[in-house]
């Protein structure tokens, strides 16, 4: 698969049918390898190895209600009250992040109400956090480290 701009991380894969699949330490189990499949895996390291959030407090591709339209968000992580801190939206290492993916997590964030957002097609990400007092996001270098 194609370098992304994450660490290099080892990754439990296997083919069937010649669909390539790769297995998915949240979900536990094996998902088809698509790519943006492959930043949403290489996202979830990245949270797990370098920002310390712990896996059993993530959440992936699960259904939310948005007006009358059910969506899917890609990463939820919370905290160990269960608060949301930090939605992530990834796109395909093909597709620019544009002002289209930030409506998109935002309307998103209106129903989870995160801390903070990540945008990332797996080599450009930015970061975010909401302001909900003045009703702005701002944007940071990096996401702070889960303590």
């Amino acid at each position: 698969m194609l370098k992304l701009s994450f660490p290099n991380y080892e990754f439990r894969l296997k083919k069937i049918n010649q669909k390539r699949f790769i297995f998915d330490d949240i979900r536990k189990k094996y998902i088809e390898l698509t790519p943006e499949e492959w930043v949403r895996q290489n996202c979830l390291r990245f949270l797990d190895k370098e920002k310390k959030f712990k896996k059993a407090l993530i959440s992936v591709e699960k259904k939310i209600q948005l007006n009358n339209t059910i969506k899917r968000f890609d990463i939820l992580a919370h905290d160990i009250n269960g608060n949301c801190i930090l939605l992530v939206e990834c796109k395909a290492p093909n597709i620019r992040i544009s002002q289209k993916s930030f409506d998109q997590i935002l309307s998103y964030n209106n129903v989870i109400n995160a801390k903070y957002l990540m945008v990332t097609n797996g080599i450009i990400h930015y970061y975010c956090k909401v302001n909900k007092d003045q009703n702005k996001i701002d944007f940071l270098k990096e996401i702070p480290t889960n303590k």
